[in-house]
């Protein structure tokens, strides 16, 4: 066995040799071809925005995205915030198939097509408030949030004769102030767990369906707009199909749970448990 002599001389060398390789790997890990450190700050901002606005998170305070159910009972939600020119086919649609559904409504789409808020009444379906005027919640305080959702109520009782229950915010985006402000006046905060994303236009209908109907099950909520590009192309097959499987379309009241009930991590609705 060889032995070897650990001299001062020699340690030195060691040690500047050491030196040299870390300051070599520090100098490559911090200008090789990477984003900088603004960058990198700005794109985990950006995410960490998205999930505090939009997806269900621990430590705060949740809309319902799904209800916790095994009956088959789904509902289909129609955000409708701009344009109007296939509302029509999606009633008859509808009809069709005897399905009722849930419309979110913008006041800017109220105020600009009363009469398609009338239609929507008239055939049965349930109306939800998608705010006065569609701005960033996440941003206001709770008395403008409320004053948006009352204002709204306003217009729609004078049009219906009802005022809603159901109220979802705009873009997806709360907080918990967003939340407890439509809690404190009466209404029932509800997200999706099946997006279409039919606001693309350069998403076909084969997408959107395989997005939703792969994964679809008993509570889920289906998020679709008014206008969506491909909404003419989908929504037959989508309906057609999930009752074909045994799945039943009611409106997104009629899938809520009642008695005491919760809503966990996920934003499933759930009947609270007693201990």
């Amino acid at each position: 066995m060889p032995i070897i002599v650990l001299t001062k001389k020699n340690l030195l060398i060691a040690l500047l040799c050491a030196a040299l390789l870390v300051g070599g790997l520090v100098l490559y890990l911090r200008f090789r071809d990477h984003p900088t450190k603004g960058e990198v700050a700005e794109t985990l901002a950006q995410v960490e925005n998205y999930e505090l606005n939009v997806l269900p998170m621990k430590g705060r305070q949740l809309p319902v995205y799904g209800v916790g159910r095994e009956d088959n009972q789904i509902a289909l939600t129609i955000d409708a915030a701009w344009d109007a020119d296939k509302t029509p086919f999606i009633l008859d649609t509808l009809d069709k198939y005897n399905v009722k559904a849930t419309f979110f409504l913008c006041g800017v789409w109220v105020k600009q097509y009363p009469d398609f808020v009338k239609e929507i009444s008239k055939r049965g379906h349930e109306i939800g408030n998608h705010s006065l005027t569609h701005p960033h919640m996440a941003q206001m305080d709770a008395i403008a949030i409320q004053k948006e959702l009352s204002d709204l109520d306003d217009m729609l009782e004078e049009l219906t004769g009802k005022r809603s229950t159901l109220f979802r915010p705009p873009f997806g985006e709360y907080n918990d102030t967003v939340i407890q402000a439509a809690h404190e006046a009466g209404y029932e905060v509800i997200q999706w767990s099946r997006d279409t994303v039919d606001w693309k236009a350069d998403r076909s209908a084969q997408t959107i369906l395989d997005g939703v109907l792969k994964k679809l099950k008993s509570g889920d909520i289906v998020l679709c707009h008014n206008n969506g590009y491909k909404i003419e192309t989908y929504l037959p097959v989508l309906i057609e199909t999930a009752q074909q499987k045994g799945f039943r379309f009611v409106t997104v009241s009629e899938l809520l749970l009642s008695g005491e009930t919760s809503i966990d991590n996920n934003g499933i609705q759930q009947v609270k448990k007693r201990y």
